[in-house]
């Protein structure tokens, strides 16, 4: 029965860990990326395709 009491302690004490580990990311802004870079970069070839053909519009549109 004793074991028990010692596991629930040391679970409390992991989770208490964790959470505070957690509070601790959250105030240091770890969690604050709002736009990832993978969608940056997903986006930014999409502005440079567009860019790119924009200009092949413009330059056929001047001859």
């Amino acid at each position: 029965m004793s074991i028990m009491i010692i596991l629930i302690g040391i679970s409390l004490l992991l989770a208490i860990g964790f959470l505070t580990a957690f509070i601790w990311s959250v105030k240091s802004g770890q969690l604050d990326d709002d736009y990832t870079p993978s969608v940056r970069i997903l986006f930014d070839d999409f502005e440079k395709k567009e860019e790119q053909k924009m200009e092949a519009i413009t330059s056929t549109e001047i001859k």
